[in-house]
């Protein structure tokens, strides 16, 4: 698509259509903390229960390592969370894309030797759906200025 000199695309960039000022932004702000908080009480427990390897933690597959990961993941939501002004879209994004790389590769190999993080298919399971919870939050919780919204507005509805 070729962008012209005057149109609402040329202002704002490619990606228009991720929603400004979204009114359902604290609720997104919420799932993404409960997702936080979620995996700050896995790698909590998981710390505990699993000292060595192969334990359940919360119905799931967990050992040391994936605890730890979980732990320090969860706290970097909670506190981007609080932090907000965008920052928490970002970090949402980018743990939520991460969680999905994990998932995957756990999934391909979950019953071999390089499964390091023993993960079982509800592991799997859980760690997608917390995953499709940040990314979700990440596309619906960017704030900015009263413009920027109308402008993003503009742009989701030209040539409509």
């Amino acid at each position: 698509m070729l962008l012209r000199a005057g149109s609402p695309y040329a202002r704002i960039g490619a990606m228009a259509h991720i929603p400004i000022n979204h009114p359902l932004r604290p609720f997104y702000r919420a799932l993404s903390g409960i997702a936080g908080l979620y995996l700050i009480v896995f790698g909590v427990v998981g710390f505990i229960v699993a000292a060595g390897d192969g334990h359940r933690v919360l119905g799931q597959g967990a050992n040391l390592l994936w605890s730890i990961l979980s732990l320090v993941l969860g706290a970097i939501v909670a506190v981007a969370t609080v932090i907000g002004r965008n920052v928490n879209v970002k970090v949402d994004q980018f743990v939520g894309w991460g969680l999905v790389g994990i998932g995957t590769y756990e999934l391909a190999l979950n019953r071999t030797d390089a499964n390091i993080f023993d993960f079982t298919v509800s592991t799997v399971i859980v760690t997608y759906i917390v995953a499709l919870v940040l990314i979700l939050s990440s596309l619906y919780g960017k704030v900015g200025t009263a413009e920027a919204a109308r402008a993003e507005q503009a742009a989701a509805h030209y040539g409509a």
